[in-house]
C-alpha cells in the first residue's frame, strides 16, 4: 500500500524534467494524504501535460464519488482481472510526480513514520490510472487517479509487503506513451519494484501521521536514537 507521499519541487523542475506542455500552480507538498488534489502528468494530444487530479480513483460507472476513498492503490497483479482498472490501462494511464513516500514501521507496539525516497534526492514518478466521473445533476466532472503498487524490493521488505511502482523519466514516458492492451506479460514486465541499491530510507517525525502536518519537519531524519511514538492501533 501506498497512503502518503511527498513531492517537495517546484513545477519548474518537472516541467523540465518531463517536458510538460502548460504551466500550473503547485507548492511544495511534504505530506500529501488520501482525497486530495496534486498535479498528475497524462498524455495529450498537445504533449504531456500536469493537470490536478484528487487521490482515489473514482469509475465514470460509480453510482457516487465515495467510492474514492477505498481506491488509493492498484495491484499491479490484478489490474486485467478489476473492472474497475482493466479498460484505464489501455486508455488513461498516468504518473505521478513525487520525491518520496511513507510507511509505518512495527517495532514493538509502536508504528514508526519512515521516509523512503531515492538516493540521489531527484523526483521520480509512480505509476498510476485515472478516469473523469460526471455528477450529472451539476454537470462538474471528477478527475482522479489511483497509485499502481507491487512486490517490494528488499528495502522495502523490511517495512511493508507492498510498495508503489516507481518510473524515471526514461521509464515514465514509456508508460504514458507505449500501448499495452491486454498483454499480461507486457505489465508484468512495466510494473517491477525500483531497485533497492539506489533507494534509502529513514525515520521521520510522527507528525507525518497528522495530514495536517505539510512542512519540511515532515521528512526530516530523527536524531540517531530517537523514534516515533505512534502506538499500534
Amino acid at each position: 500500500m501506498c497512503g502518503r507521499f511527498s513531492s517537495t519541487f517546484s513545477f519548474r523542475e518537472i516541467k523540465v524534467r518531463w517536458n510538460l506542455y502548460g504551466d500550473l500552480e503547485i507548492a511544495p507538498r511534504y505530506n500529501i494524504a488520501p482525497s486530495q488534489q496534486v498535479p498528475v502528468i497524462v498524455k495529450t494530444e498537445r504533449g504531456n501535460e500536469a493537470k490536478p487530479m484528487k487521490w482515489g480513483l473514482v469509475p465514470s460507472w460509480a453510482p457516487d464519488p465515495s467510492i474514492g476513498n477505498r481506491m488509493i492503490n492498484a495491484r499491479a497483479e490484478t489490474l486485467l482481472d478489476k473492472p474497475s482498472f482493466k479498460q484505464l490501462v489501455s486508455t488513461r494511464r498516468c504518473v505521478i510526480p513525487a520525491d518520496g513516500f511513507y510507511e509505518w514501521r512495527r517495532e514493538g507496539n509502536r508504528k514508526i513514520p519512515v521516509w523512503i525516497h531515492l538516493k540521489t534526492r531527484e523526483p521520480f514518478a509512480f505509476a498510476g490510472l485515472w478516469d473523469e466521473w460526471r455528477d450529472f445533476k451539476s454537470g462538474n466532472v471528477l478527475s482522479t487517479f489511483t497509485i499502481i503498487t507491487t512486490d517490494p524490493n528488499a528495502l522495502v521488505r523490511r517495512i511493508h509487503n507492498r510498495m508503489p511502482v516507481i518510473y524515471d523519466r526514461a521509464m515514465g514516458r514509456q508508460w504514458l506513451e507505449h500501448q499495452f492492451g491486454s498483454s499480461a506479460m507486457a505489465l508484468d514486465f512495466a510494473l517491477r519494484p525500483w531497485p533497492s541499491e539506489y533507494m534509502e530510507e529513514w525515520d521521520v517525525s510522527t507528525l507525518v501521521n497528522a495530514p495536517e502536518n505539510d512542512t519540511p519537519e515532515c521528512v526530516r531524519p530523527l536524531p540517531i536514537g530517537r523514534t516515533g511514538q505512534l502506538p499500534l492501533v
